[in-house]
């Protein structure tokens, strides 16, 4: 787990490597075990190690195989590196490091591109062709493992994150109004390939790109889940399907306990993180590390959920850490947890897995986490209003229960020069659910949902709250096998019990029944679900900057209508209007864009 970066001179030029090493800079906090760089002509490259597998200098980045006429760097971990390695070892490949770095590089010269569908496991990795010049990004399926684009004159950058590729400068950091429209109906999802900023993009999950010498780019796009009913499972019945959930979850978590340091789990004391401790333990995990994080209670909201977690930790005998964050100390994290955003996340969870990390990070490097499992299995309230849906009333109901307000609403509340004359985010729904591969209404938005909005919602927002510290967090729910399964799952059986059905029945084979029984619960963070005293005048000020009246994102009777009931502007899903335009503005500042 690391933070790479580059530049690709397509023009006959030198690299940059002054701007790389800036780049590289910028993610020290993802990678503080180490750096290199390495420069060739039209190519120089950048790397911040953060150590996990290989623990020498043997793995350290970027890796040239001068035998092989390759160089590359790589973020992420390839959980079945030890099995690659040694199918290679038996096709001749001599090895001179431990790390699965090195498995990479030599997959990819044994396969090509084609390495990527063999790799269990997230990462994002760029690899350049001694020979042909050729340099080839590609990044895992769900997109776990960030990689930001940027094209100049004669030119390609590229770097784990926004603001690294920001700080190298020569970067277009104009506001996108196709992205700001994503980013207000959304909530702050931006979809690949668009970031909010017109001059950044992202390389889609689940591609390979190739850029050729003159610049010519393609793209290879090698896994897409389909959620239909599978002959092969036709004729299972409930407690089979529980069976098989269970199974290929417990494949998942066994499969991300590969490191050569401890792995602990973030264990929030809902159903997801409780039954990843579950499998754990059956599998005969002693001492296993769990964190939980509570906030002091604000009123008659709860700061804490450690009833759940605790029953948990005791049930399986974990080593557990309960860490608990004053409000005063929920403020002074908020400026570092905007600044750790590669792109602005408005939800408050944020704030909290940012803290967490903070904490976690004094005791373990890796951590096992329950994200995903809501998006692969039905577990959010916006999915039964779908369930028998006509395929011709798809876009319209999914737009009812997930889209924060409609085209016409937006019109009133941005500014006209960044309000585009088309519904461009209800475009990209009807685009995304048109695509074959998807049976039925609740089908279609599950798959949108945890390839498009999972991937720049909760699953950025852990990846960057957690590299903030230096903790590396995987995701067992968003295995790509458990996912293929999951997307064949009968959607009365993900629906059952609330959402999720499935997967509760089958975890009551495992954790305790009071776990499984609860209310849904999130990461609470009392102080700012509403906004009030410091982070109300923190808004505000955003909000009244000189940098905002000069960029005029919103209409001004729009802020002043929110500055005057902070707390009364709700988008669909209950998410604060006020929040969400001034975590936009208070990102955009805190990273110096103008």
């Amino acid at each position: 787990m690391c933070g790479i970066s580059g530049e690709v001179r397509f023009d006959g030029g030198i690299a940059d490597m002054a701007a790389v090493s800036a780049m590289c800079d910028q993610l020290q906090r993802r990678g503080p075990d180490g750096s290199g760089g390495w420069q060739a002509g039209p190519v120089a490259l950048g790397h911040r190690r953060l150590k996990i597998i290989d623990l020498t200098d043997a793995g350290a980045q970027p890796m040239v195989d001068a035998e092989l006429g390759l160089t590359m760097v790589f973020n992420g971990i390839i959980y079945n590196y030890k099995e690659l390695r040694a199918e290679l070892q038996g096709a001749g490949y001599r090895f001179f490091s431990t790390s699965d770095t090195e498995v990479v590089l030599k997959a990819y010269h044994r396969w090509g591109a084609a390495c990527v569908e063999r790799f269990l496991g997230m990462f994002a990795f760029a690899v350049v062709e001694r020979e042909s010049g050729r340099v080839v990004l590609a990044r895992d399926r769900f997109g776990i493992k960030p990689l930001y684009l940027s094209r100049g004159p004669g030119r390609l950058r590229f770097a784990s994150s926004l603001p690294a590729l920001v700080r190298a400068g020569g970067v277009d950091t104009s506001i996108d109004p196709v992205a700001l429209h994503h980013y207000m109906s959304f909530h702050a999802v931006v979809p690949a390939p668009r970031t909010i900023l017109a001059g950044v993009g992202k390389l889609p999950p689940a591609t390979v790109r190739t850029y050729e010498p003159d610049g010519r780019e393609s793209d290879w796009e090698y896994w897409r889940p389909v959620h239909e009913r599978r002959a092969e499972f036709a004729g299972l019945d409930a407690g089979e399907w529980q069976e098989r959930v269970l199974e290929q979850l417990r494949v998942a978590v066994r499969r991300r306990m590969v490191a050569d340091v401890p792995v602990g789990v973030l264990l929030s004391g809902g159903i997801d993180s409780s039954l990843v401790v579950g499998l754990l333990a059956e599998e005969g995990q002693k001492g296993l590390a769990t964190f939980s994080i509570g906030f002091e209670a604000v009123g008659e909201r709860s700061g804490d959920e450690f009833a759940y977690s605790d029953v948990v930790a005791e049930t399986f005998g974990t080593d557990h850490h309960r860490l608990m964050v004053p409000s005063a100390d929920v403020h002074a994290g908020l400026d570092g947890a905007v600044a750790a955003m590669s792109e602005p996340q408005v939800s408050h969870d944020a704030v909290a897995f940012y803290l967490l990390s903070q904490q976690v990070s004094q005791h373990v490097k890796v951590v096992q986490s329950g994200q995903g499992a809501d998006e692969v299995l039905a577990g959010y309230d916006w999915y039964p209003p779908l369930q028998g849906v006509p395929a011709e009333q798809a876009v319209d109901a999914y737009a009812r229960v997930f889209v924060d307000r409609s085209h016409a609403e937006l019109a009133t509340q941005l500014a006209d020069r960044w309000m585009v004359t088309d519904d461009v985010s209800r475009a990209l729904i009807a685009e995304h659910f048109a695509r074959p591969g998807a049976e039925t209404t609740l089908d279609k938005a599950l798959r949108l949902d945890s390839t498009i909005m999972l991937v720049d919602d909760p699953v950025k927002r852990v990846d960057n709250m957690t590299m903030a510290w230096g903790l590396e967090a995987r995701v067992p729910f968003l295995d790509h096998e458990f996912v293929e399964l999951a997307a064949a799952v009968p959607p009365e059986l993900k629906l059952a019990h609330g959402g999720k059905g499935v997967l509760k029945d089958a975890a009551r084979r495992v954790i305790p029944a009071d776990v499984i029984d609860r209310p849904k619960g999130y990461f609470p963070v009392p102080a700012i679900t509403d906004l009030h005293g410091d982070y109300l005048e923190t808004v505000r000020a955003a909000l009244h900057a000189p940098e905002a009246r000069e960029r005029g994102l919103f209409r001004a009777d729009y802020v002043e209508q929110l500055l005057a009931d902070p707390n009364g502007h709700r988008t669909t899903l209950g998410a604060n209007q006020l929040w969400q335009a001034g975590l936009l503005e208070l990102w955009l500042q805190r990273h110096g864009i103008r």
